[in-house]
């Protein structure tokens, strides 16, 4: 039976790191023993990484971070994407209390990543996303329907952890990553997907449902 950690590999790694030098830390003083043991803990709270039921349909996106939407609006995807025509932007933000592993919105093929290095500017802020370091995911679904989100670096975030690739096909709700210690995913829908958030709605990463892509294919099938 496979039996898998709760933890993010990279929480395992910091943790020991943080275990060995609280060992030691006991050794001159208990008081800073508590103190390094508390931290331990607290890098294992932050690399978390729960199970996740999401939903089965293949016609939703559903949220690639837990976080609180910042702001939901049309607009015209940055250059880089290579999308056409507007699309709808679901903006999330990850605060360091929250899940930092993210997974995939929809079920598909991966059709382009693009890493940009950058700055390290409040992820609140709108010049985010054309300034900081961002790691870019094109996805193509079944019918043709492309979704893209973009992991954005912020404040306190210095690493952006992809696992997948190119061409990789993947499942609605799969594991694709972590980015450290607060940041931020903007995620790229049709521009007539059915938005089912708010702003400041709190959002569970593989489980929320973002959106119904539904009438996109309707429109799609009436065309043919």
């Amino acid at each position: 039976m496979d039996i898998r950690l709760p933890f993010d590999r990279d929480g395992c790694k910091f943790a020991g790191v943080v275990a060995a030098i609280a060992i030691a830390m006991g050794s001159i003083s208990t008081n800073m023993g508590w103190l390094g043991f508390i931290l331990t803990i607290g890098c294992l709270a932050f690399f978390r990484d729960p199970e996740r039921v999401h939903p089965s349909k293949d016609s939703v996106a559903i949220s690639p971070a837990d976080g609180i939407v910042l702001k939901i609006s049309p607009c015209t995807p940055p250059k880089e994407l290579g999308l056409k025509g507007e699309r709808m932007k679901i903006s999330i933000f990850m605060s360091i209390f929250n899940v930092h592993v993210n997974r995939a919105p929809v079920s598909g093929r991966v059709e382009k990543m693009l890493y940009i290095p950058g700055r390290f500017f409040n992820v609140t802020l709108d010049k985010a996303n054309e300034y900081n370091e961002r790691r870019i995911t094109v996805m193509r679904m079944a019918d043709d329907v492309q979704v893209a989100f973009v992991q954005i670096a912020g404040l306190l975030a210095r690493r952006i952890r992809c696992d997948v690739e190119e061409g990789q096909e993947l499942e609605i709700g799969q594991r694709i990553g972590i980015i450290r210690f607060g940041s931020r995913v903007d995620i790229y829908l049709p521009i007539d997907a059915i938005v089912l958030v708010e702003e400041g709605q709190i959002t569970v990463a593989g489980e929320t449902i973002l959106a119904d892509l539904k009438k996109k294919a309707k429109k799609r099938e009436e065309q043919k």
